[in-house]
């Protein structure tokens, strides 16, 4: 919470709302001095909400897919290894 300041803020909406509503960019209070025109702002804030949808969205499906072909291979192998041992303790009762 910021209290008793002034921020500038640019709203990126996103286009696809399944994704995300909106991304918010904190400007540096300097910009406007420095020749910032609200146009490069805007395509910048576009640009890095553009980036950070790119390399998190492919990471994030990569892991599950991962997840779930681990979580299915240590069930198979526990499952392996109970079975090995039932057989083991069959054959060697017996």
């Amino acid at each position: 919470m910021i209290k008793g300041t002034n921020r500038r803020v640019v709203v990126v909406r996103s286009p696809d709302p399944k994704i995300f509503e909106e991304a918010i960019f904190i400007i540096r209070e300097d910009l406007f001095h420095r020749g910032g025109s609200p146009e490069k702002i805007m395509a910048e804030a576009r640009r890095s909400a553009s980036d950070y949808l790119r390399k998190n969205a492919k990471a994030k499906d990569g892991r599950k897919v991962w997840a779930r072909i681990r979580g299915t291979l240590f069930g198979l192998a526990g499952a392996l290894a109970a079975g090995a041992a039932w057989l083991a303790y069959h054959f060697v009762r017996v």
